[in-house]
């Protein structure tokens, strides 16, 4: 009787291990591949898959201009991680976790990394005719400070006398808006922009105009508007124009 219980327990053992082996094997696999365009002045940095520093051109870490494409295995059930350092700190600038399922998310990863703004977003430079101006805005931060719930907001850029220049209907987080070109004015004169809820002439946080003072130049101007803390009260800046490093 005894001999019979042991034979039985064997095959069971076999029996799950050869299970244990197949499921192993049977996981659902398929390629994965991004595409990472970004750019980063003056940080260093460094790319980690998995840990591991990603190489580009022979170099494990990198400024102005990074691009490169990786290439891996995706296995369903497991996160494959991509992360950004700055090369001098050690610190981490961002993580993106990037599994089976949420790979077509991550085919192109763009960001442009400055002193203390990181955009995670794509930047091209507008063409602008000789004698003309061209304004695109990004509002990446907004929110922080204003404690707006708002995905966008709209801009109306205006002159110092009052004369509208150009209107943004989306100015958001993620990506810049669309061109708007004028003619030029003046080489010195800055221009104002005029901030609100989408659709309305209402301030898109309290009570008062919010009206950001921007330095205009000939040509292309990509600025990144930034909420941030002065004396305890939060305002809007735009003196980061991208236009600059590009």
């Amino acid at each position: 009787m005894n001999k019979i219980f042991a034979l039985l327990l064997c095959i069971l053992l076999f029996s799950c291990t050869d299970n244990t082996v197949m499921e192993r094997y049977d996981v659902a696999q398929k390629p994965g591949e991004v595409t990472v365009k970004g750019f980063s002045k003056p940080d260093v940095l460094q790319l980690r898959f998995n840990g591991e520093p990603v190489s580009i051109d022979g170099e494990i870490s990198y400024t102005n201009k990074i691009e490169t494409t990786l290439q891996f295995v995706m296995d369903q059930g497991e996160t494959n991680k991509l992360a950004i350092y700055n090369n001098e700190t050690g610190k981490e600038v961002v993580q993106y976790n990037i599994t089976y399922d949420n790979i077509e998310e991550y085919k192109k990863l763009y960001f442009f990394n400055l002193p203390g703004i990181f955009l995670q977003a794509e930047v091209i430079k507008p063409q602008v005719n000789f004698g003309k101006v061209g304004f695109e805005f990004i509002f990446p931060n907004l929110g922080e400070f204003s404690g707006s719930s708002l995905k966008n907001v709209k801009g109306v850029l205006k002159r110092e006398n009052g004369t509208v220049l150009a209107e943004f209907d989306n100015i958001g987080k993620d990506s810049f808006t669309p061109v708007k070109i004028y003619s030029s004015f003046s080489s010195t004169a800055p221009v104002y922009l005029e901030l609100y809820k989408p659709g309305t002439t209402e301030p898109y946080a309290g009570s008062a105009m919010i009206k950001v003072k921007i330095k205009q130049d000939m040509g292309a101007n990509m600025i990144v508007l930034q909420e941030k803390l002065e004396n305890g009260v939060w305002v809007v800046k735009g003196d980061v124009d991208v236009a600059e490093y590009l």
